[in-house]
């Protein structure tokens, strides 16, 4: 009498061992222990009712699934790593040009401190309020009536003394109606580097900060 192995059993002990085994180790690893336990199914079958060649097959197309997903990983891995590097290798091309980015503190440079603001709409009046560190006001920048967009300004730094960096506030009206804006600092690309994946960018007059951040390059 021959003393048969429920090939169900098995075939479903194998299936889940495989499925437990995805995202564990390498593809390498995975197919050793899927072509192992494959193997040991294959001995231990019941000989009066094999494996179904289907069933076979689909195990064998998992295994393949399993591997072509984890060699895409490892490829988009090693893209984005050289994506990154020759980010910053371009990013090198851009170190002394002046920049603006959304904020409303002033990096001073060489006694200057330069600014812009995007109007949302025409305005009859603006005017720049720079402020200390404290909220006092230094002086006032009058601007004129503008129309809609982008706008520069320059401060006159040379008499301030404190530490810390001012910052300023946009006043805009059209008539009584107060007109949206938003504020820009000016300053300029001292180098650029890597954070993890993100590229930074060390700035003249503030900490660094990510590529992203800037919003024009002059």
């Amino acid at each position: 009498m021959v003393t048969s192995v429920s090939n169900n059993t098995v075939a479903s002990g194998s299936s889940n061992s495989t499925l437990k085994s995805v995202g564990l180790t390498s593809a390498e690893a995975q197919q050793d222990r899927f072509l192992k336990l494959l193997v040991a199914q294959l001995n231990n079958q019941d000989p009066m009712n094999p494996m179904d060649n289907a069933q076979m097959t689909s195990q064998m197309a998992q295994i393949n699934t399993v591997t072509g997903i984890n060699q895409l990983n490892e490829t988009i891995k090693s893209m984005t790593t050289q994506f990154t590097s020759m980010q910053m290798m371009q990013g090198a091309g851009v170190i002394g040009h002046r920049v603006l980015l959304e904020s409303n503190t002033l990096s001073l440079d060489a006694g200057k401190a330069r600014g812009a603001i995007d109007l949302q709409g025409s305005a009859s009046s603006v005017s720049i309020q720079i402020l200390s560190p404290g909220g006092n006001l230094l002086d006032t920048i009058q601007m004129g009536p503008k129309s809609a967009g982008q706008h520069t300004f320059e401060w006159d730094a040379s008499a301030y003394k404190e530490k810390a960096s001012p910052t300023f506030k946009v006043i805009a009206t059209n008539g009584k109606k107060s007109v949206e804006s938003t504020a820009f600092a000016q300053d300029t690309i001292a180098s650029t580097g890597i954070n993890g994946r993100t590229m930074t960018v060390q700035l003249k007059g503030r900490p660094p900060v990510a590529y992203d951040a800037i919003r024009t390059i002059f």
